[in-house]
This record gives structure tokens, C-alpha cells and sequence, in this order.
């Protein structure tokens, strides 16, 4: 039994050195006595990985043929789960220049739908022929309605939970019981066979009942450069379900070198990504210009800043208008990325300055981010927060001197 499983182990490990090393025909199939799944499986990979550069056939010559790649992406999902398809995917448009082909809807139906496949749909529905256009809106819903579901109740529950400390109530939901004056009050029902206390009432913290005219504002002010693309996405999903929480008022404002205020579409998030304009130049400063035009009570305002803060605009200007917003009490933070994808490239110098000021600079994922709202609103300590959640956020020069 032993000497089987060995043997079968060896032969396992035999079969994925050869797919990695390639078979391109039927002939080598029958010499390493691999299955037709096999040959199919290295056809796909080999069509992608030997010898693709830009514009060039691998050795499976996927070419430009729409037909053909739809068949190389539906053998693609065959054989590989979602997370690696969308990871080939992206090979596939980066090695042999496939962007292009998603204006063709049969080639757009086949593909895994995900963040930067609806990024890539946006920067191109200017030039999408009307047919594609309706199937790119189908791609784009699907994504948009995957993630509604995924953040939706996590981002609801997070901001409905930020509470009033100076209201107490004897029927606190768990998450706002007051542990420290709930044991206090119930010592007298401590029983020393469990060596614990048995609480015979709660003491918590009473949710925020607040009226209209006193409801905390939150603007995502959002860069839509191309390298922010999935940053874009995010933000609108987050701005779409802040805005059908009555807890708190919700601003949209995109911006390249031109500003976008989607507030009033925030009801249809896939609405929203067709109103944004992806790629161009970038004027920071004018968009935080625009939002602080409308800005009526600074105490009660929180600007997200969602950029790499590679400024086009007027630098100096920006910085005197942060710092101008923060002393007037808008809490002020500045998002270097709000995606998966891993540590962003920004502007080093200009996160420093604003780092400086004391403001939050750092990046942050989706599954982060309603916390992090939730910190906002209750208008605790930003850093502190990043700092056990594991965000390195950024320090500026004094900063980094005064922990040495």
C-alpha cells in the first residue's frame, strides 16, 4: 500500500512538471501518458504564457479571434477557480493586448466578471458599440450586486452602531453594553461555584436618535485616474449604501482635471460607474476646493480623500486648503487606495506633509472600510484604529524622528 502510494505520488508529480514544462500535441500526450484534459490544459496556458508579449500568439496562437478566446476562456473556467481566473484574465490583457476585443459582446459574456474586468468596461463604454453596451451594463450589475450583498450589512451595521456615550439604557443591544457599570452594578450576584458574575440587569450606551438637520456628512471625494480604477469602483458601492442609511448624509464627488458630483444617482450604483470617466489628468486641489464649497458644518463633516495624491493641480494650494479644513474641524482622511489590490504607488512627499498636519494617510481594503467609517463617525482616534487593524499608515519625517 505504501509503495503504491508512493508511486502515485511520483506520477502526480511527474504529470504537473509536465504541464508546466508544456505538451503542444498529441504525440507528446501518448509519451507521457497524460489524459486529453492534460493537452487541454496546457493548450490553454501555452495560448497565454509561451512566447506572449504585447500583440503576439503564444504557442496556442489565441490571436485577436473572438471565437477562439471566448473557447480559451471558457477552458480557462473549467480548469481553474474564480480567484485564478481573474488573475489569467488579466495576463491575458496585459501579454497579448485583448482589451480591445471587449467591445465585442460575445467575447465580454465569456469572461469572469469581477472589480477590474467592470474598471476596464467603464474607461471603455465612450467607444462601446450599443449592443456591447448592454451587455457590458449586465456584466457591470452582476459585479455591482455580488458586492452590494458581500459589504452591504457590514457597512449598514457599522455606521448604525455608532452610539451616544452620554445616553445610557437598561435594554442595550450586545454590541453596546457597557461591560465595566454592567458588572458594578451586579457584584452582589457573583457566584463562586462559577467564579463569575451573573448579571440580573444590562447597562449600555443608547443609539444615536439624531434629527435631519443634525446628521454627521460624509463626501467621498474620489480620484478617477486610471491607476485609482478600483479604488472608483468601491467607493461607489460604499457612497450607495452609506446614502440608504438615514444615519448619516452621503456626498459622491469624482474628479480628474474636471469634477463629477454623482450625489444624486447614488440610488443606482451601476448609474454611477457609467457617469465616471476613467483615466486623464489630475487637479486635487480643485476638487477639494469644490467640496469645501459645501461644507455648512465643518464639526459634523467627514472628507474621505480617496487618492494616490500625484497632484497636477496647484500643490501648495491643496495643503493650505486641507490644513484650513482640518482647523475647522472637518475630520480630514486621505485614502491612498480602497481595493485589494495590495500596496498602491503614491506621492511619498505630499503624504508626509499631510501626515504632518496629523492627518490619516494610509490605504485600506473593502473589508476594512466600514469600520473604519464607523471610527469616523464616532470621531475616535483614526490612527490608533489603523494601527490595530495592522494599516501601515504613513509618518512624516519629525514623526519618524520621535520614535527613534
Amino acid at each position: 500500500m505504501t509503495d503504491y502510494k508512493a508511486q502515485t505520488e511520483q506520477e502526480e508529480k511527474y504529470r504537473r512538471w509536465q504541464l508546466i514544462l508544456g505538451i503542444t500535441d498529441e504525440q507528446s500526450l501518448k509519451a507521457h501518458k497524460l489524459s486529453e484534459r492534460d493537452l487541454r490544459l496546457s493548450q490553454a496556458l501555452s495560448a497565454l504564457y509561451d512566447g506572449g508579449g504585447e500583440g503576439k500568439k503564444g504557442r496556442g496562437g489565441l490571436g485577436r479571434s473572438a471565437p477562439k478566446v471566448a473557447k480559451w476562456l471558457g477552458d480557462i473556467r473549467e480548469f481553474f477557480p474564480s480567484s485564478v481566473v481573474q488573475v489569467i484574465q488579466k495576463d491575458a490583457f496585459h501579454r497579448l493586448g485583448l482589451k480591445q476585443m471587449l467591445l465585442e459582446p460575445e467575447f465580454l459574456a465569456a469572461m469572469e466578471a469581477d472589480v477590474h474586468l467592470v474598471a476596464d468596461l467603464v474607461s471603455l463604454r465612450s467607444v462601446m458599440p450599443e449592443k456591447t453596451l448592454d451587455t457590458a451594463r449586465v456584466v457591470i450589475k452582476s459585479v455591482v450586486d455580488e458586492l452590494m450583498k458581500r459589504l452591504e450589512q457590514k457597512t449598514s451595521e457599522a455606521i448604525r452602531g455608532a452610539v451616544n456615550k452620554s445616553k445610557r439604557t437598561y435594554r442595550p443591544r450586545f454590541n453596546d453594553i457597557d461591560w465595566g457599570r454592567t458588572i458594578t452594578a451586579n457584584l452582589r450576584h457573583y457566584q463562586s461555584d462559577y467564579q463569575t458574575v451573573i448579571p440580573e440587569k444590562l447597562i449600555g450606551f443608547m443609539r444615536q436618535q439624531r434629527r435631519l438637520t443634525d446628521l454627521d456628512e460624509v463626501i467621498l471625494c474620489v480620484d478617477q485616474s486610471g491607476s485609482m480604477a478600483s479604488s472608483v469602483v468601491y467607493s461607489a458601492i460604499f457612497a450607495a449604501v452609506m446614502a440608504s442609511i438615514p444615519a448619516v448624509k452621503t456626498k459622491l464627488v469624482c474628479f480628474d482635471t474636471a469634477i463629477l458630483d454623482l450625489t444624486n444617482d447614488l440610488a443606482d450604483p451601476v448609474s454611477v460607474l457609467f457617469g465616471v470617466q476613467l483615466g486623464g489628468g489630475t487637479d486635487i486641489n480643485q476638487a477639494v476646493a469644490y467640496c469645501a464649497e459645501r461644507i455648512e458644518r465643518p464639526s459634523k463633516t467627514h472628507l474621505i480623500l480617496i487618492t494616490d495624491l500625484y497632484e497636477g493641480g496647484d500643490e501648495k494650494q491643496l495643503i493650505s486648503r486641507v490644513a484650513t479644513l482640518a482647523k475647522q474641524g472637518v475630520n480630514v482622511i486621505t485614502l491612498l487606495a480602497l481595493s485589494d489590490d495590495g500596496r498602491p504607488s503614491y506621492d511619498d512627499q505630499l503624504a508626509k506633509v499631510f501626515a504632518d498636519m496629523n492627518l490619516p494617510v494610509f490605504a485600506c481594503t473593502p473589508d476594512q472600510f466600514p469600520d473604519l467609517m464607523a471610527t469616523a463617525l464616532k470621531r475616535e482616534d483614526i490612527l490608533a484604529w489603523a494601527a490595530d487593524q495592522k494599516i501601515k499608515a504613513v509618518r512624516s519625517d519629525n514623526q519618524a524622528k520621535q520614535t527613534i
